[in-house]
C-alpha cells in the first residue's frame, strides 16, 4: 500500500455549516469506505489555514487516490489534492542514489 495525504478545501456553503460538520464528515468517511474499501486512514486533522483538513491514508495505487479526491469534491469540497507521500527513510535512501 502506498501512503497518501488529501488536503481538502471546502467549499464556502459547506464551510457556512459548522454545526453539521461531524455528520457531513462521517457522511464522507462512509462514502469513502463504500467506493473504496481497500482505503485505509491513519489520520485526520482540522486546519487553520489555506487548506481546512488533511486526511493520510493507504490506498494500493494512484487510481484509488483519485477516486478519494472525486469523492471529496462530489460531497462539498471546493478543492481535494491526493498527494503521495514517501517515508522519510526511503526518501534518504532515494537521494544516496543521485
Amino acid at each position: 500500500m502506498k501512503t497518501f495525504v488529501l488536503m481538502t478545501k471546502l467549499s464556502s456553503e459547506i464551510s457556512q455549516q459548522m454545526k453539521d460538520r461531524g455528520k457531513l464528515g462521517r457522511e464522507w468517511l462512509e462514502s469513502v469506505k463504500k467506493k473504496c474499501p481497500e482505503v485505509k486512514f491513519i489520520s485526520h486533522y482540522a486546519l487553520l489555514g489555506s487548506f481546512d483538513f488533511m486526511d493520510i491514508y493507504e490506498a494500493p495505487d494512484e487510481e484509488t487516490a483519485a477516486k478519494v479526491s472525486m469523492i471529496s469534491l462530489q460531497n462539498g469540497a471546493f478543492c481535494a489534492e491526493s498527494w503521495i507521500a514517501i517515508p522519510y527513510n526511503k526518501f534518504l535512501k532515494l537521494t544516496k542514489e543521485i
